[in-house]
């Protein structure tokens, strides 16, 4: 198989190591990718939009899955898909919607592939109604340490091991996953602006049953009586009956349309992203978005994956890269974030894409991110003077309040917070012990912390 010496990094290009980059083609390659990592082990990687270190392995082998990329069957009656793990949801997405069918989560890139998915058991804005992807995963072939393509099925340890294991229990080969059922291809969107922080709580809170996905944009560099002001957008799949007699999305309702813009360049100014650049543009979001506005129809792109219409959007901290910050606290602990937006927003970080949502029920994966409660995801330019020291503060905030941070989007967390934020952790290790003495799947972040 042809293999390469590369600089590999995560999405938020802030930690690049060198590894041997090995792309099987089938599923004897990928066996055999296993049995020739050496000494510093194996990671698969999918489309490397992990934000931190969980697909990189330095001095060791990281074996792109992307090759292995067949859609092998759709009950179209029934609403499954039987697909290689290295098929992206974007894939997906061209091939069911014309079937009438979507994925069942999606996060807010469609750039991602079954693989990663389930290895990070990614969350969408339906979390409080449809969990995370895991949950409609009906089963997966893994291929383990010692060479064998092992069936797993659900409510098994080593499916819940594997769902947020950061493929440490073996590489994906193939999922079968169960179908969300929609009409059209257009999206019925609401949109409200929030006055502050506890408006936002209060309208999430009070209403958010009313919707099958649903996400706050929030403004942290507001400040006073603004702070945590945000943009409210919430909706489910249009019915057929939605859309306007006589137009292109009536003729063809199932067409899946997407948007792109230029490529961000190659190389930007360090610092673009100031305080003041970002002030800027979170005071035109916020005042050009509607006070209240019902039934808009949007595109999916628009409503799930703005940012993919960017090619490289992430360029856009320059060469130093940036962090992305998650975590969830549970129900009951509103007052913890409202003390960390309070921190953020007196801290001044120039974020532009900060979220705040609520979770549902988690599903059972040892280390899975989600659990019922608030989560905030922002992204911070890795070179803001002190972050490390202050996001380790957060850290303690969020273990004190039972809370976790996510491990597909980390790229600094302290161990020894680690088996605060996930009661299951010894079970994983000792599953991993089992199964794969010799350490064959590792990755920077299971050496930093001690997965």
């Amino acid at each position: 198989m042809p293999a390469d010496t590369v600089s590999v990094t995560g999405w938020g290009r802030t930690a690049p190591t060198t590894a041997r980059l090995v792309r099987p083609r089938t599923y004897e390659e990928a066996a055999a990718a296993v049995r020739e990592c050496g000494a510093r082990g194996g990671i698969p990687r999918g489309l490397g939009r992990a934000y931190g270190d969980a697909a990189q392995n330095a001095g060791g082998s990281v074996l792109d899955m992307t090759g292995l990329d067949r859609v092998h069957t759709i009950d179209a009656d029934g609403g499954f898909v039987l697909c290689d793990a290295g098929v992206s949801l974007h894939r997906l997405m061209e091939v069911l919607l014309p079937l009438g069918w979507f994925v069942p989560v999606t996060p807010g890139t469609r750039y991602v592939t079954v693989g990663g998915a389930i290895g990070a058991d990614i969350h969408g804005k339906n979390h409080h109604v449809s969990g995370s992807f895991s949950r409609h995963v009906l089963s997966l072939e893994l291929l383990t340490a010692d060479g064998e393509i092992r069936t797993v099925g659900r409510d098994t340890p080593l499916f819940d091991a594997t769902a947020g294991g950061m493929g440490l229990t073996g590489v994906i080969l193939t999922a079968t996953i169960r179908l969300q059922p929609v009409e059209t291809a257009l999206m019925s969107v609401d949109t409200e602006r929030a006055r502050d922080l506890d408006d936002l709580m209060a309208r999430l809170t009070a209403t958010d049953h009313r919707y099958r996905y649903s996400v706050a944009w929030i403004d942290l560099l507001a400040r006073g009586a603004a702070m945590g002001r945000a943009v409210l957008t919430r909706g489910d799949h249009a019915p057929l009956d939605a859309l306007p007699e006589g137009t292109r999305a009536r003729r063809d309702p199932l067409a899946f349309r997407t948007s792109r813009f230029p490529a961000a360049p190659a190389s930007l100014p360090e610092g673009l992203l100031s305080r003041t650049t970002v002030g800027l543009f979170n005071e035109l979001w916020y005042r050009k978005a509607p006070r209240a506005r019902t039934g808009e129809l949007q595109k999916l792109s628009t409503f799930f994956h703005p940012l993919d219409g960017v090619p490289h959007w992430n360029r856009i901290y320059g060469r130093g890269g940036f962090v992305q910050y998650q975590f969830v606290v549970g129900h009951g602990q509103e007052e913890a974030v409202r003390g960390i937006v309070r921190r953020i927003s007196r801290r001044r970080c120039p974020s532009f894409l900060a979220v705040l949502k609520r979770f549902g029920d988690a599903d059972p994966g040892w280390l899975s991110f989600p659990m019922p409660g608030w989560t905030l995801a922002l992204d911070i330019p890795a070179n803001l003077p002190g972050l490390g020291a202050f996001l380790d503060e957060l850290d303690e905030e969020v273990a004190t309040a039972g809370g976790r941070v996510y491990l597909a989007k980390d790229s600094r967390l302290r161990p020894d917070l680690l088996a605060a934020m996930y009661p299951r952790l010894d079970d994983f290790r000792a599953l991993r012990a089992e199964s794969d003495p010799r350490g064959v799947f590792v990755s920077d972040l299971a050496r930093r912390l001690n997965l």
